[in-house]
């Protein structure tokens, strides 16, 4: 028990510690490595998957927030994820809980691009560390609890053993990786909508629930997701 009061002693030391905020050209060379990297197989779909996750965890957050019931998400291996809540079928609290899906990738980007404009890189990262440890209590699904294990662990391992300037270059590469990879989801979802008929995706629900066409929903989602790279240069750049 008193070791892993001292690793969690050290890890809150590290986490509210400011580290080097790094020069403008250095954020835009990050990005550049962040696009790279995305062009690797295996890392596209680990970021893809953590996109998910976050998208989950802002519908869960907003079903919260209007009153609603959360009974669970779950992550499928496929980077397709569901948040179930329970309470009333229409109204703006369900509206909200379906819009909230898609920007929540951008949302939490701006948030963290916030903490690392004041050099508490290492505090976004333990902070998504503590993120899954919570979904752990509300992920539904064996496959679900392997991911979240699987993106926490790997964050939590880097945190702890990188050296201060590799966790700044790492929480500037993992941030622009989920900004970029939020518009390929919506693009994703217009796709599917061309190749099949959809009655379960969030605009065609959010379509059923407002009478607003479900193309216009994916755009505006797409506009707000393209948005967050280019908010996201502005904050950093500052």
């Amino acid at each position: 028990m008193e070791s892993l009061v001292e690793v969690l002693t050290e890890v809150w030391r590290r986490a509210v510690t400011p580290q080097s905020v790094p020069e403008p050209a250095t954020v835009l060379a990050l990005a550049g490595v962040a696009v790279v990297l995305l062009a690797l197989p295996p890392v596209a779909r680990a970021a893809r998957h953590a996109t998910t996750l976050v998208h989950e965890v802002g519908h869960a957050t907003v079903a919260l927030l209007a009153g609603r019931r959360l009974s669970g998400i779950r992550l499928h291996t496929d980077a397709s994820g569901l948040t179930s809540s329970s309470g009333p079928a229409r109204g703006p609290g369900m509206v909200l809980t379906l819009l909230a899906g898609y920007p929540a990738p951008t949302v939490t980007g701006l948030a963290g691009a916030w903490l690392l404009g004041y050099g508490y890189a290492a505090g976004l990262l333990w902070g998504f560390v503590a993120l899954c440890a919570v979904l752990m209590l509300v992920v539904r699904n064996v496959t679900g609890w392997l991911l979240v294990l699987g993106l926490g662990g790997g964050v939590a391992v880097a945190s702890w053993l990188l050296p201060p300037a590799a966790l700044v270059g790492a929480a500037h590469v993992l941030l622009w990786m989920l900004l970029l990879t939020a518009p390929r989801a919506v693009l994703d979802l217009a796709r599917g909508r061309r190749r099949r008929r959809d009655r379960s995706s969030d605009a065609a629900r959010l379509a059923s629930l407002t009478g607003v066409p479900a193309g216009a929903w994916v755009l505006l989602l797409l506009l707000l997701t393209l948005a967050g790279p280019a908010l996201l240069a502005w904050l950093l750049l500052r």
